[in-house]
């Protein structure tokens, strides 16, 4: 490899490297330029701008190939010649490398001890904004990791400290994150009330389409823990519309959601149209695909069709605990409804024979009726005796007694009205 050439020179010899395929020797190029000495004199501030373009380049084509453990040393390495930048520069370069480290899609395990190794630096170097931005990723970690009373550790102190100095695009990233802590945690008001003080935070700046989409998401999610699947939907659209304009990564979640909050309204078949559509096609994965047999069987009304798609696909499927949640409701309420319509000829049925027509384990469907009964969705009994349910008929309910009630009601009013008038009239 010829190393011939000034800074500049090398940076865009890396650049051809990597843009005609040959990463491995545009990384090595760019780690060559990373690590030369800048000279003093004249030639001293294009050698420092040089090594500002050469280490975010760096540090997006490791994230894009996933070098993780490579970007961790080289934000290690920034900042030790931190000082050659300016305080905002310095600034941001770490939270870029930081930001590329951790939204690569691999885990290395080191993200927790990354963030507060780079956040003691910061402190150390009394750089209080960059320790804000570097603290609010460490709360995103933490949720993400299912470490949600850590997030909410660190995102009340920040919160107050980001409010005093009205840091307000921060303050939304944080109030959002919080949000989150709290619904993953089922406390459902507060991060009601977390998300409004985002969207509040949120109107008085320009919001990002990232950060936008962000917060629209989270409103679904909160719209359908209420079961407002309808609203949730919207939200999820214009979330989607927001990643697919930035071409992110994130769309395919939104649009998951979308499919997902279709086969709650139990309109299933229009899961179909939307996967069709322009927008949508790009986004066809196994993701997709897992929502669309859970639709099929939805429409079928079949649960074993239903059980056997979430055995097939439960990587794409229960790994998500939004739509694991929705999904476990969903089969309750489609086991629910097989079980009445196999019951409805029947006054006295072998609960065996119940479980052989809808495929399912004897002591499963046992266990589900007992709830019916208990939930009075069913009105019967159970003689384990035998092994039967007997269904009682509906009787009709009297209402003489509701009809009197209402009738003693309507005079008691009358007469306080003529008792009224006869006292005026005196």
């Amino acid at each position: 490899m010829a190393l011939a050439g000034t800074p500049s020179e090398l940076l865009h010899q890396a650049e051809r490297f990597i843009d005609n395929k040959s990463i491995n020797e545009g990384i090595d190029l760019l780690n060559v330029v990373v690590s030369m000495s800048v000279v003093e004199g004249e030639l001293r501030e294009e050698y420092v701008k040089v090594k500002e373009l050469a280490i975010l380049k760096l540090g997006a084509t490791l994230a894009k190939h996933g070098f993780v453990e490579d970007l961790g040393e080289l934000i290690q390495q920034t900042r030790a010649m931190i000082n050659l930048f300016s305080k905002a520069k310095a600034a941001k370069l770490i939270r870029e490398l930081v930001d590329l480290y951790l939204d690569v899609h691999k885990t290395t395990g080191h993200e927790v001890e990354l963030c507060e190794a780079c956040i003691k630096w910061a402190q150390d170097e009394n750089r209080v904004f960059l320790r804000q931005a570097l603290q609010s990723r460490l709360v995103a970690v933490y949720v993400d990791s299912v470490q949600y009373t850590a997030a909410l550790s660190i995102a009340a102190p920040l919160l107050k400290e980001l409010k005093k100095i009205d840091d307000k695009a921060l303050l939304v990233e944080v109030q959002l994150l919080e949000s989150r802590a709290y619904q993953k945690l089922g406390n459902i008001t507060r991060s009601r009330a977390s998300l409004t003080s985002a969207k509040t935070t949120a109107n008085g700046i320009y919001c990002p389409p990232k950060l936008q989409a962000s917060l629209d998401l989270q409103s679904g999610v909160l719209h359908g823990e209420e079961k407002d699947f309808k609203t949730g939907y919207s939200y999820f659209y214009e979330a989607f519309e927001s990643l697919e304009s930035i071409d992110s990564p994130k769309a395919v979640l939104a649009l998951k959601y979308m499919l997902l909050c279709k086969i709650m309204l139990n309109t299933p078949e229009d899961v179909h149209s939307i996967i069709t559509g322009k927008l949508a096609l790009k986004y066809a994965g196994p993701q997709i695909e897992a929502m669309q047999s859970i639709a099929k069987a939805s429409e079928h009304r079949s649960v074993a069709e239903f059980k056997k798609t979430i055995k097939e696909l439960t990587e794409f499927i229960t790994g998500d605990p939004v739509v694991k949640a929705h999904l476990d409701s969903l089969y309750d309420t489609l086991l629910e409804q097989n079980l009445l319509r196999i019951i409805e000829p029947y006054s006295c049925v072998e609960i065996d024979h119940v479980a052989k027509i809808i495929e399912l384990p004897l002591d499963q469907v046992e266990k589900k009726l007992s709830q019916m009964i208990l939930d009075k969705s069913l009105n019967g009994i159970l003689d384990q005796g035998r092994g039967v349910l007997i269904v009682f008929e509906d009787t009709a309910v009297d209402q003489t007694y509701t009809t009197s009630l209402d009738t003693i009601s309507s005079m008691g009013k009358v007469v306080d009205g003529l008792y009224s008038r006869a006292l005026q009239l005196q």
